[in-house]
């Protein structure tokens, strides 16, 4: 359970407000909120599937994907092949 300590001077709705941010930030307002009621195994299905979907989202949008094709093993950058050429010479 989040505790959030009232320093000397604080007005109380400062406490509250930041007591409130870390109940929503553990997910405890959402909790209250689904339980509020009672969810029926279709709802709850409903739900896990839109949280899935979400997650899902999220995780194709932030892997790393380089848009340049592999080089092959003999390949290097073109700042080093141009010292290379510069020592032929």
């Amino acid at each position: 359970m989040p505790e959030v300590e009232i320093k000397k001077g604080e007005p109380i709705d400062r406490a509250l407000k930041r007591l409130k941010g870390k109940m929503e930030a553990e997910g405890i307002i959402e909790e209250m909120r689904r339980l509020r009621s009672f969810e029926t195994p279709a709802q709850k299905a409903k739900r896990k599937a839109r949280a899935n979907a979400k997650r899902n989202r999220n995780r194709f949008r932030f892997t790393l994907k380089d848009p340049r094709p592999p080089r092959s093993e003999g390949e290097s950058s073109g700042a080093s092949r141009d010292k290379k050429d510069r020592r032929e010479d």
